[in-house]
């Protein structure tokens, strides 16, 4: 018996949704158990979705919120501009890693395939994998100098990696020899394909019980309900225009040029505006994001803020972004035009998103946190030993998070746009002449304030292969995560080459920068700001942060 001849009552409705999301997390636990590299096995740096007919989200995993927030985007620019949705039958699986075509940039591939049932579309499943490297022109595809996209890597335009069920062996051949680790990309290819697979099948399951209409009710009536509870969240933030600014350092390549990240937030009613038209022009280096990448940073801050406020939980989902609008006019940062290189685009949207959150706190003062380290510290090695064999590690650390106006800030937790683990230091020098000669939390790092921010932390590489290239894009290292009502602010990143006995600072966006046996490389994060007037900090606070080490001095 189906549902297709009426409609579905409410418990349907949620026993549907709960395996929706259900199907999206059995996708992450197939890319998680299957894939080969440590930046997706290790540092989870992937996203798995289930989508509507129509393109929108209406079921994620708990992963990547830049991601999950973008995936939609991409999926809709796919059906209406580059695939032929008559033409993408159910053994079909397209990719695309172009943020030119909606992604993100050219490290992350997305992989779709549609569900059918009786021959009518029910829905697509998606997964997102942050890939090793993609060739480009630096090991892990991560360039700071780059001055276009052509040099950021390997560029997948729309298309079918899979064609009725068939292998397009030519394009699997292509992207292995255009990248430095063709072994861990195609594995992990591989693991998003099953991952669409299992997905797939789940939804066929629920198909089969409550038949396509019916599949295709539940979803129409999931994306209403979410944005009905967004609307009653944004109801109770009070009416007006709230703006904030916050800077990235510069771009890597014009030095010293700050980037303005703008934000004018207009609430009104059960609506929301955000006008991002104050933003930085595009500029030289990789420091720019396409539209789908920004509008990520808009909805999640929207999203948590609707969570600050409603009294009851919600599923997130596509339906959330109908009550916002972003206003972002092409050719800024924050909606770049081709070809300006965008690999460091989660650098604008970390920012974006801190921005955000200065605006929500002026309409908000009870429920935003100040800043949290509000970057990607992007560290790529990549080790050459006696025999020219090459090892490519890629890590991505985090720092503190800013404190919340009745709690401390968290200590080197991961936040905001990403939601990253770390990877273990036995993994790096098992598979890896690296060895990680520090790792912990650094004191004093932390904004002061009633409530202190979280600390960042330390990590420290010694290169024990004969050579060694190493590539960082980083940002926080001029303009500190800022404190809200009289915080302070954390502190600025650090980035090290200790080398026979000599201390010589790196420039946080530096390119193929020579190592050799010996030589470390110290990074130190930037922690978040304090909230709060730090004269107002209670004093066992105070001696429980000494006695702990996080702060020192008087």
């Amino acid at each position: 018996m189906t549902s297709d001849a009426k409609t579905l009552g409410p418990i349907e409705i949620e026993v549907i949704r709960n395996a929706l999301v259900a199907a999206a997390a059995e996708m992450d636990a197939t890319v998680w158990r299957t894939s080969r590299s440590t930046i997706v096995r290790e540092l989870l740096d992937y996203s798995t979705a289930v989508f509507d007919a129509e393109g929108n989200n209406v079921a994620q995993s708990a992963r990547i919120p830049s991601h999950l927030n973008s995936m939609s985007h991409l999926l809709r620019e796919l059906l209406d501009r580059w695939i032929d949705p008559e033409t993408w039958g159910p053994d079909d699986v397209v990719i695309t890693n172009d943020p030119y075509c909606g992604g993100q940039h050219l490290p992350d591939i997305t992989a779709f395939k549609p569900v059918f049932h009786e021959g009518r579309r029910i829905a697509f499943v998606g997964t997102l994998c942050h890939h090793i490297d993609v060739g480009g022109l630096a090991a892990g595809s991560y360039a700071s100098k780059a001055i276009e996209i052509f040099q950021e890597g390997l560029r997948i335009p729309p298309l079918k990696l899979i064609e009725n069920g068939v292998r397009n062996e030519a394009v699997w051949a292509m992207i292995g020899q255009n990248v430095r680790k063709p072994d861990l990309l195609l594995g992990d290819l591989n693991s998003q394909i099953a991952s669409l697979e299992v997905g797939a099948a789940a939804l066929r399951r629920l198909a089969a019980r409550y038949g396509a209409e019916g599949m295709l009710e539940a979803g129409r009536r999931i994306l209403d309900m979410s944005e009905a509870a967004m609307r009653a969240a944004i109801a109770r933030m009070p009416d007006g225009t709230y703006e904030f600014t916050d800077w990235l350092d510069d771009d890597g390549v014009d030095l010293g040029v700050p980037i303005r990240l703008h934000v004018a937030l207009t609430i009104a009613g059960d609506s929301i505006s955000v006008d991002l038209s104050g933003c930085s022009p595009q500029v030289r280096g990789p420091c720019n994001a396409t539209l789908a990448s920004s509008n990520a940073a808009v909805m999640f801050a929207m999203i948590c803020a609707a969570g600050a406020v409603e009294d009851a939980p919600f599923a997130v989902n596509a339906g959330c972004y109908r009550p916002v609008t972003t206003i972002a006019p092409e050719g800024l940062v924050v909606n770049a035009r081709h070809p300006a290189p965008v690999v460091h685009r989660i650098a604008i949207t970390h920012r974006l998103l801190n921005a955000m959150f200065g605006a929500l706190h002026q309409a908000l003062p009870g429920h935003i946190p100040a800043a949290y380290y509000g970057n990607s510290y992007v560290c790529t090695f990549q080790t050459v030993a006696e025999d020219a064999s090459r090892q490519v590690l890629v890590e991505i650390e985090i720092g503190g998070t800013g404190a919340h106006p009745s709690k401390d800030g968290v200590s080197a937790f991961s936040s905001g746009m990403h939601n990253n683990s770390n990877i273990p230091v036995e993994m790096i020098e098992a598979q890896t002449p690296l060895t990680i000669t520090e790792y912990g939390l650094l004191p004093d790092t932390g904004g002061a304030g009633r409530q202190r921010g979280g600390l960042g932390l330390v990590r420290e590489w010694r290169v024990d292969s004969p050579a060694c290239l190493f590539t960082a894009s980083m940002d926080r290292f001029v303009h500190a995560p800022y404190g809200l009502a009289g915080g302070g602010a954390a502190s600025l990143g650090r980035l090290t080459l200790l080398r026979d006995g000599q201390a010589v600072p790196v420039p946080p966006k530096s390119d193929n920068v020579p190592l050799r046996r010996g030589d470390r490389i110290r990074l130190e994060t930037s922690g978040g700001g304090g909230f709060g007037d730090p004269a107002a900090r209670d004093p066992a606070e105070i001696a429980r942060d000494r006695a702990r080490g996080y702060v020192t001095g008087t």
